[in-house]
């Protein structure tokens, strides 16, 4: 595959950026503006859904993006008059630029509604840069999931988020693992012996072989700091639409994989998540599960 100058320039820029103390979201954002270079700031919000369970966003260019909707974070979230501040441009959304949005919410350190917003933007910003200039560095594997993987009896497991389907595979396997966890409501009683609580995480993600994370880690900002708490010969597997970023930023810190959500049909995706759809009802119709991981020669 051949690279016009421009592309190759931006490509060179970006390896020339000087590492900072910047959060994985910050990193993403700048990296974005070096692949899609002027482009990226004539992007605008088509739509945007905030639906019960994931929220959504649709670029000017058709790209669509996915987030986790962090309802559990917004402990106000009953009472219509103190939830206004969440969401304060609620109906004026459309039209404005997408990385003013993302750029708003990141650095500022915004409410959590706001940033799930952001990471949607940032979503359809990075598909945009995967159809603009495909990675090099980096494979995408679509219609495939890290957690089909096979988990094996002599591996310690922990797990960051309840993950209901992946918590019933390593019971069926018979695998060692724990659960951390903000909420241990959301855990079945057979799983409450294996709950964790985030003050636990120091202990527990040392003991861990394998570390699979939500992605809703990095609307809380709390993937960085499990990151380091992780033994450096562990695997440490990042899913969820929340993920569905550029890698780069991950990958630098030690994560091994992503599982993510690439958006085929961003309209049909916001419908469905308007109606409270979930992964159920969207994957295989709009959006598709995607891999991502280092090439191995690099």
């Amino acid at each position: 595959m051949f690279f016009n100058d421009a592309v190759l320039e931006r490509r060179k820029e970006m390896n020339m950026i000087v590492k900072r103390q910047e959060s994985i979201l910050e990193e993403v954002l700048n990296q974005l503006k070096v692949l899609l270079g002027e482009s990226v700031y004539e992007l605008t919000i088509e739509r945007v859904v905030i639906g019960v369970f994931f929220t959504g966003v649709k670029l000017s260019n058709g790209q669509g993006g996915i987030c986790a909707t962090p309802i559990k974070v917004m402990p106000d979230a009953v009472c219509c008059s103190s939830s206004t501040g969440r969401m304060p441009r609620a109906g004026m959304l459309k039209g404005r630029r997408a990385l003013e949005i993302a750029e708003e919410a990141i650095r500022e350190g915004d409410t959590a509604l706001k940033k799930a917003l952001s990471i949607a933007i940032l979503s359809a910003l990075s598909a945009t840069s995967w159809v603009n200039d495909p990675p090099q560095d980096y494979v995408i594997k679509r219609n495939t999931d890290p957690l089909d993987m096979v988990f094996s009896r002599d591996k310690n497991v922990a797990v960051v988020g309840a993950l209901g389907p992946l918590l019933k595979k390593l019971k069926t396997g018979e695998v060692s693992y724990r659960v951390l966890e903000m909420d241990i409501s959301t855990l079945k009683p057979e799983e409450i012996p294996y709950f964790c609580p985030p003050e636990k995480a120091a202990e527990t993600l040392p003991w861990a072989d394998i570390i699979i994370s939500t992605g809703t880690t990095l609307i809380n900002d709390s993937l960085e700091e499990l990151l380091k708490a992780a033994r450096p010969d562990a695997e440490f597997i990042v899913v969820g639409p929340s993920a569905s970023i550029l890698p780069g930023p991950l990958f630098d810190r030690g994560v091994s994989s992503v599982g993510g959500v690439l958006v085929t049909d961003a309209d049909q995706l916001l419908d469905i998540l308007g109606e409270a759809g979930a992964g159920y009802h969207f994957y295989g119709r709009c959006a598709d599960k995607i891999t991502l991981y280092p090439r191995k020669d690099n």
